[in-house]
């Protein structure tokens, strides 16, 4: 009883890190219409930017993690201003456009650190016990991080003026922008929002899992999981399929092992999608 407590308390804290990169990318998705290949990538960035202020910078690693959200922040804006802006009506160049910058991404990290795994740690090392169950501390310092988080991108998103103009062009953007709308001023200030999630998220996770040139990829990969099985579009259904998700992971590690594990995810969604094929959530925001 005791390790299926512990397991659920450790898919917990999976499912909130998964969570603040599915709203993110579900963020984008409603708002623009972009599946962001580049997600992945803006984590990848977040991880390493919190390395090189802890390493080189000789910053606490907090300001670490706060510097990697505005920076990864910073460059989502940047690259949606002033490229994504251009062909964001056509789907596919910015399908090529994001995942060109993902594999820019992980070039340039090569290149600037090597291929290796950096020496990266998590400042805060042991176990939290409570009888026989067991929590390691960096996992709940992190699910608490990630949790108000997720707090406050939902009171960003639901009880600001912010927010309502996000929803309002997600809903339908023809009707936002003639009731003044400002769409141009709004869709770089939503992917900042978006990267800088990943970038904060990538900070923290990676000092716990491992900070290497691919450690984009499976983050990615359970992004578009989780946004598919929640509902394309949906930050509901984005936030609560996340943490399926992780439970799922976390369970199916300890009692089926790891690969047996991301077969049963892939399993659970191809169920929901023939059941249901807009995910558990309904329509996505924008579209159907």
């Amino acid at each position: 009883m005791e390790g299926f407590v512990s397991a659920g308390l450790i898919g917990l804290s999976l499912g909130a890190q998964y969570a603040l990169l599915a709203l993110g990318f579900t963020l984008i998705f409603g708002i623009l219409g972009v599946v962001n290949f580049a997600h992945g990538g803006f984590y990848l960035l977040g991880g390493y930017a919190a390395y090189c202020g802890v390493s080189m910078l000789g910053l606490p690693y907090p300001v670490a993690v706060i510097l990697a959200t505005l920076v990864t922040a910073a460059l989502g804006y940047i690259f949606e201003l002033l490229l994504l802006e251009r062909v964001v009506e056509d789907h596919l160049a910015t399908l090529i456009l994001t995942l060109g910058l993902y594999l820019v991404m992980g070039t340039g990290v090569v290149l600037a650190f090597g291929p290796d795994a950096p020496l990266f740690q998590f400042p805060v090392q042991g176990v939290l016990r409570f009888g026989g169950i067991y929590l390691p501390l960096a996992n709940l310092i992190v699910f608490v991080i990630c949790f108000i988080a997720l707090g406050l991108t939902w009171a960003l998103i639901y009880r600001t003026n912010f927010g309502r103009s996000m929803r309002a062009l997600s809903e339908d953007r023809d009707v936002a922008v003639a009731l003044g709308i400002r769409a141009r001023l709004m869709f770089p200030l939503a992917f900042a929002l978006a990267t800088g999630l990943a970038g904060m998220t990538g900070a923290l996770v990676t000092p716990i899992l491992s900070l290497t040139p691919h450690v984009g990829d499976p983050v990615l990969a359970a992004s578009f999981l989780v946004v598919i099985l929640g509902g394309l579009g949906s930050l509901g259904g984005a936030t609560i399929a996340a943490f399926l998700v992780g439970l799922v992971e976390a369970y199916a590690a300890v009692y089926l092992g790891g690969s047996k594990g991301a077969l049963l995810l892939f399993i659970l969604v191809l169920i929901v999608l023939l059941v249901k094929p807009t995910g558990l959530f309904g329509r996505p925001i924008r579209g159907a």
